[in-house]
């Protein structure tokens, strides 16, 4: 076997090894935050123009008991999804190309690292 070889498979199999979405940093996340405190709250559990979003990780989608949701949105959480760091890191850069229906009118962050951050932020935010 060659040397280079080896060392392509190597590097492959490190990149497949590497999560999908970078670990984030919570204290930047609460800097972007910011972007969604018009609608959203993540302190209170307490419903603005969109649902609370304390405790939001590891929460079925569209579960807020008084908050009325969008059908699409509704159709989310009846397929028992599930708003994990993953689905958090397909929904947030686009939210309606995820979720074709959805009222929140956010165009979404684009930037990866602020994606990552922010769901450090609503981790920390149980």
């Amino acid at each position: 076997m060659s040397k280079n070889f080896i060392f392509s498979s190597i590097a492959a199999a490190m990149l497949l090894a590497t999560p999908a979405f970078a670990d984030g940093d919570a204290a930047a996340g609460a800097t972007v935050f910011v972007k969604c405190k018009a609608c959203h709250e993540n302190e209170q559990g307490v419903n603005k123009i969109g649902p609370t979003l304390k405790g939001v990780v590891g929460r079925k989608t569209a579960s807020i008991a008084d908050y009325k949701y969008s059908d699409a949105m509704a159709a989310k959480g009846a397929e028992g999804q599930v708003w994990d760091e993953a689905t958090l890191a397909a929904y947030l850069p686009d939210p309606k190309a995820y979720v074709p229906g959805t009222k929140m009118a956010f165009a979404g962050l684009k930037n990866p690292q602020e994606v990552a951050d922010v769901i450090a932020y609503l981790k920390s935010k149980p």
